[in-house]
């Protein structure tokens, strides 16, 4: 929506984000230029531009021969939307809600590690802009900034003049949006424990178990440049910064000062490195993270198979997070859409709140997983790249871009709502009775033809 009187816009309960258009159609006007070009291909390209060479292979590799990662992308080229025309779309809304939070948009920021490789600052602007935004925010466990920091930084976001508030909104939850604490488990539950009570005292409201990094894959260009951060003295911000971590390494004979790398590898060897957990673990992750944090949620991400949603449901999760990594970590594995299709399919999101993660580029990928039924998204690589050429200004410009993106996509769609974007728009795939709605979108058949090509964003 590039006109800012247009029905509808002050009327509002979110911002019109399309209005970021406008925003930088006008900047010539006035002797300014918008901050880059957010085309994910050119975004990518800046990005390793602006990189050293190991943050860029950091960034951007994937499992072996990025198989997985094509297929995360192609999957969604087979899901056509059909616009619906003369729907009047002017009051649309882009508001949902996730665990009882009332948030300005069904997109989240991806647990990202490390982030003091692609910005100085680490995660603290990108948490900032999160909160700025009334959207959710996940700090991995390898994270490049403690819990305390990474918390003020989103609450500064959030309290911010600038900051997006959700209009009419009755939750008590309203306009403070979940904050996941993503967990690598630790084989030592004692730090566990420690971790979990520093996340809830920081006011992380949802633990969310990454289940599929129990041993980094094999990523070439990592293993050809020695290019393993928490091995050179980045990355291990979140346990130095706890007490029983500090206990181990008093333990263990490991000065912080002198041997940074040292106690980088006894912190990230302690949560990945072979080291795999069990299903016969997660009740006790579940009844732990409850007691800690009064009941708020619990979720596991990293989800592919039926087998295991349904596994997950069975031991008391809350949620799931349906992700391959991006593509980082089994290589040849399925497309993260098309396990997401499997996984509502078997009447999963009827029983636990299903999301989505994994190969989100631009507002009509958004669409399509929450039509497939995904309750929510997450995405990482682009407010990455963003985060790498111009810090926080960069992850400002990126997600501002993604949701207008989003929000136009909806108002030329004719999508009022989020409710809207449901099962009914698979017509053509779930629904071939019905004339309604079996002309909204067109779904092929799954096909991996470009599987061995150069793969594109």
């Amino acid at each position: 929506m590039s006109d800012p009187k247009a029905p509808g816009v002050t009327q509002r309960n979110t911002p019109a984000w399309g209005l970021y258009q406008r925003e930088n159609f006008m900047k010539e006007n006035h002797g300014e230029v918008p901050p880059f070009n957010t085309d994910p291909a050119k975004l990518e390209k800046l990005a390793h531009e602006t990189l050293s060479r190991n943050g860029w292979l950091y960034a951007s590799s994937n499992a072996g021969l990025s198989h997985t990662h094509l297929a995360n992308r192609q999957a969604f080229y087979r899901h056509k939307l059909v616009p619906r025309q003369l729907v009047d779309t002017n009051l649309r809304t882009t508001t949902t809600t996730l665990f009882g939070h009332t948030v300005s948009a069904p997109i989240g920021f991806s647990p990202i590690g490390v982030n003091k490789i692609y910005h100085h600052l680490g995660e603290l602007p990108v948490a900032k802009v999160a909160g700025e935004l009334n959207l959710p925010y996940c700090l991995s466990t390898a994270g490049s900034s403690s819990i305390e920091d990474v918390a003020a930084a989103n609450d500064a976001g959030a309290q911010s003049p600038p900051a997006v508030k959700v209009k009419g909104a009755q939750d008590p939850a309203a306009n403070r949006p979940p904050r996941f604490f993503q967990l690598y488990m630790p084989h030592d539950d004692e730090l566990t424990v420690s971790l979990l009570r520093r996340a809830v005292k920081s006011g992380f409201t949802a633990c969310m178990l990454t289940t599929d990094t129990w041993q980094l894959w094999w990523r070439h260009d990592y293993v050809a440049t020695s290019n393993y951060a928490f091995y050179h003295g980045i990355g291990a911000e979140v346990g130095l910064s706890d007490s029983i971590f500090q206990k181990r390494l008093q333990e263990a004979g490991i000065d912080t000062k002198t041997q940074p790398d040292e106690a980088g590898a006894i912190w990230i060897d302690g949560v990945w490195h072979g080291r795999a957990w069990s299903w016969e673990k997660i009740p006790w992750l579940i009844k732990t993270w409850k007691e800690i944090s009064g009941g708020k949620p619990s979720l596991i991400k990293g989800i592919q198979s039926v087998r295991d949603a349904m596994r997950a449901v069975d031991v008391g999760c809350d949620g799931i997070v349906v992700s391959n990594h991006a593509g980082r970590q089994v290589d040849g594995a399925i497309a993260s859409l098309d396990a997401l299709e499997n996984i509502i399919n078997a009447g999963i999101g009827e029983k636990i709140v299903v999301t989505f993660d994994s190969g989100i580029r631009g507002g009509s990928d958004i669409i399509k997983a929450l039509a497939i039924g995904a309750k929510f998204v997450f995405t990482g690589r682009l407010w990455i790249w963003g985060l790498s050429i111009m810090g926080e200004t960069g992850v400002r410009h990126v997600m501002k871009s993604l949701l207008a993106d989003f929000d136009i996509t909806m108002c030329v769609a004719g999508i009022r709502n989020v409710g809207e974007i449901n099962r009914t728009l698979l017509g053509k795939c779930f629904l071939r009775s019905s004339k309604e709605n079996a002309d909204c979108t067109e779904s092929h058949p799954r096909s991996y033809g470009l599987i061995g090509e150069s793969a594109k964003l």
